[in-house]
């Protein structure tokens, strides 16, 4: 797989309930990220993962846009739920086919947004 290939595959899998084997395929065993709310390491990202989807699972993830640099590989994604969409970025360091480090950003989609251009 492609380093593109594998960020979208994770996505998908993990963005809709998959997460542990998303993990199993996709995620380096000394992956660190960078989300604020979680400790910065493996495990704690994938339970508060499985803990989201449980909790309120994504009805849809779209991948808009993947962009690829050396390790780098970043994704623009439309995330649906019951209660909101928000549109996230990804940010992956990928080396030797897993995935090392990720960052994401997410916004929330104000339906009522004064700019006619959208987030996409």
């Amino acid at each position: 797989m492609t380093k593109k290939e594998i960020a979208q595959s994770f996505l998908k899998m993990a963005g809709m309930g998959k997460v542990k084997e998303a993990y199993l395929q996709f995620v380096a065993s000394e992956f660190i990220h960078h989300n604020q709310y979680f400790k910065g390491d493996r495990e704690s990202l994938m339970a508060a993962m499985q803990e989201a989807h449980d909790t309120s699972p994504n009805k849809s993830i779209t991948i808009k846009n993947t962009y690829e640099d050396g390790n780098t590989v970043i994704t623009h994604s439309h995330v649906v739920k019951d209660e909101m969409e928000i549109a996230v970025v990804h940010i992956f360091r990928i080396e030797d086919g897993k995935i090392t480090e990720l960052w994401d950003l997410g916004q929330v989609i104000d339906k009522d947004s004064p700019n006619e251009n959208g987030l996409f």
